[in-house]
């Protein structure tokens, strides 16, 4: 589904990594969170590009579509 996103037991016990790092999305995301520039991050990262940036967001996007859980009753 995702060409730039992997999931493999051996790498990152399974964590979604961006495909051909050890980097996972998690990290990618919070880093964007706390508010890391895209730019930044491309640089502290330079194996990354752009596009893998994008994927993550959208990995991201996919699972907070799939969870059904209001807002208010999620601690």
């Amino acid at each position: 589904m995702y060409k730039r996103i992997s999931i493999d037991p051996k790498i990152c016990h399974g964590q979604a990594c961006i495909k051909d790092t050890r980097v996972p999305v998690h990290q990618i995301i919070r880093m964007l969170a706390n508010g890391d520039k895209i730019e930044e991050l491309l640089e502290d990262y330079p194996s990354l590009k752009t596009e893998d940036i994008y994927a993550c967001l959208d990995y991201a996007a996919l699972l907070a579509e799939e969870q059904i859980t209001p807002i208010e009753n999620a601690v």
